[in-house]
């Protein structure tokens, strides 16, 4: 049998609990690329048929960790952003998302400016998975149709995040999750 959702959420429950850190949520990330293995769990829940947007498949009432399906339908690139005091791990079902991990090149002591750059970027591809640990600044580019997996370690709309313009410097607070 397939490792499928309930395996997927029962392993983060166990990992999480035995350990929240980096480490359990590298076991986390390597969980989710197992997942993503599974055709049944992309066709069911990442699949053409789906509908589009941001589809909550679990949250977890204790350890407060969400799994989430983007469906997406539109190509977008993402502003660098944060994920405030949270994690996040990206597994990719469909297409292909490319990845940049930022860094200041500022002291960060002016809350309402930074001036960022490029430290790491790569492509996550079908069945691969890649993790931000908590304040970790980013930025996503997908092309139309591409589905992603995302594992949050708390519901982000209930906690502050910021967005950087790469171009002004200026600092934004984040608005709601969505997906195109």
């Amino acid at each position: 049998m397939a490792y499928d959702l309930d395996q997927f959420i029962a392993d983060c429950r166990a990992t999480l609990k035995r350990d929240p850190g980096p480490a359990g949520r590298e076991t986390v990330r390597l969980s989710l690329e197992r997942l993503l293995a599974n055709k049944e769990f992309i066709d069911a829940y990442c699949g053409d048929d789906q509908p589009r947007g941001l589809k909550l498949l679990y949250e977890d009432k204790d350890l407060g960790f969400q799994v989430l399906a983007h469906i997406n339908d539109k190509a977008r690139v993402s502003p660098p952003h944060d994920h405030g005091a949270s994690w996040a791990i990206y597994g990719q079902a469909t297409k292909y998302t490319d990845m940049i991990e930022w860094e200041r090149e500022d002291d960060g002591v002016d809350p309402a400016h930074a001036k960022l750059k490029p430290a790491k970027k790569y492509r996550l591809t079908p069945g691969h998975a890649g993790i931000y640990q908590d304040g970790k600044i980013h930025s996503i580019d997908y092309p139309d149709y591409a589905r992603f997996v995302r594992i949050t370690g708390t519901n982000l709309d209930a906690i502050e995040r910021v967005r950087f313009d790469l171009n002004t410097g200026e600092i934004h607070q984040m608005t709601p999750q969505q997906a195109t």
